[in-house]
């Protein structure tokens, strides 16, 4: 049933962060937090027991998050995913999280603002996958074809999930082909590029990064402060 709240389970070694957390998580619509864990091991075991998105930090102190990301993968369940929260940026551990996947991965420390876009366009996407498997009813073309050729085709699911809502298609190629697969930009020479506003190239960066279409690096200036760049994400050889 897509009325039903998405089923949560918060995974991080820190208490506190733990508790904040699933409170970011239950204060948003369409959401609920249903167990935690402070251990990848514990982690696993408990969404053996049904759970649909698991909010993973990456560094636990029994197996990493990358190992828990494998383990879930063997559970075989429908429905599970995994959005990463936590304060790993190296370039080995991201690309490994996202070769596993992830429907998005997203740096400590953020704000409940932050969190609460993630999560709206996740839910947007699960429901749109839910509608795309669905059984269709075939169209006379199809049993034609059927008729004709005694091969069963099934309807293309193959279609891209809609765009989160106040996005739009044109103006995302835009941002797309501002970037460039090895030199990093900021959302401010995006936005200066494609004659956006920076909070509406923000927007669609962030979109880019949870797809896995672009790449995030924090650079960090005299006073310490994280400057977020982005590029484009190398291509998969073959």
């Amino acid at each position: 049933m897509t009325d039903d709240p998405v089923r949560v389970l918060v995974v991080d070694d820190d208490a506190a962060a733990r508790a904040l957390h699933g409170r970011f998580v239950d204060e948003a619509p369409g959401f609920r937090v249903i167990g935690s864990a402070a251990t990848g091991t514990a982690a696993v075991e408990r969404a053996r027991q049904g759970v649909d998105l698991v909010l993973l930090d990456m560094r636990l102190p029994d197996i990493s998050g990358v190992e828990v990301l494998h383990r879930l993968r063997t559970l075989g369940a429908e429905g599970l995913d995994v959005l990463v929260i936590s304060s790993s940026q190296d370039q080995v551990t991201v690309r490994q999280a996202l070769a596993a996947h992830v429907v998005g991965y997203l740096v400590k420390p953020f704000t409940q603002e932050m969190l609460q876009r993630r999560l709206d366009t996740y839910r947007r996407e699960r429901q749109a996958r839910a509608e795309a498997d669905r059984d269709r009813a075939l169209t006379q073309g199809d049993i034609d074809r059927l008729l004709g050729t005694g091969t069963v085709r099934v309807p293309d699911r193959s279609s891209p999930a809609p765009l989160p809502k106040g996005l739009a298609e044109v103006t995302l190629e835009r941002v797309r082909a501002s970037l460039d697969p090895v030199a990093f930009a900021s959302a401010s020479d995006v936005a200066s590029a494609c004659g956006l506003s920076r909070a509406t190239a923000q927007r669609y960066l962030e979109h880019l990064v949870s797809t896995g279409v672009i790449d995030l690096a924090h650079r960090y200036g005299a006073r310490g402060r994280p400057r977020i760049l982005y590029r484009m994400a190398p291509r998969p050889p073959g």
